[in-house]
């Protein structure tokens, strides 16, 4: 069973956590997902972690309200109630969570800091290679060759 700790390390800039103000823009929130090629960005307030906002945030609470991403601030429109998980937790308990919430993201915290963030595309890709690394210990089996 995977760790998230184990996850964070196979991502390509693990240890980068991209992150916005409450008070900045909604398009500057958005620009910097484009830019970064990202789904999700943890909202601070000083030090402290206020919400995240998603494209998906964006698309209810901007698009379809017809507010100008320009004018409206990143804390009109970012979700307060942030889920977690630690590096501990396993990547079926994010999978879990992820499903029973009906979320994309979810920051990793770890002694109140923030140190990385796991998507359903992560957890999706995880998934996937431990399928193919157990299909390859059972074609090894089944052929009686040893890795």
């Amino acid at each position: 069973m995977t760790s998230v700790a184990q996850l964070l390390k196979t991502k390509p800039d693990n240890t980068v956590v991209f992150t916005v103000a409450a008070d900045d823009s909604v398009y500057d929130a958005i620009k910097l997902m484009a830019e970064k090629g990202i789904g999700a960005l943890v909202v601070t307030d000083g030090d402290s972690i206020a919400g995240i906002v998603t494209e998906r945030d964006y698309a209810r609470k901007v698009v379809l309200m017809d507010r100008s991403s320009k004018a409206t601030p990143v804390r009109d429109i970012m979700s307060k109630a942030v889920r977690f998980v630690r590096p501990d937790q396993t990547t079926d308990d994010c999978m879990a969570l992820m499903t029973e919430r009906r979320m994309r993201h979810l920051p990793v915290i770890e002694n109140d800091r923030l140190i990385g963030m796991v998507s359903i595309g992560d957890l999706v890709k995880n998934i996937i290679a431990e399928q193919q690394f157990t299909i390859q210990q059972l074609e090894f089996y089944i052929h009686g060759e040893r890795p």
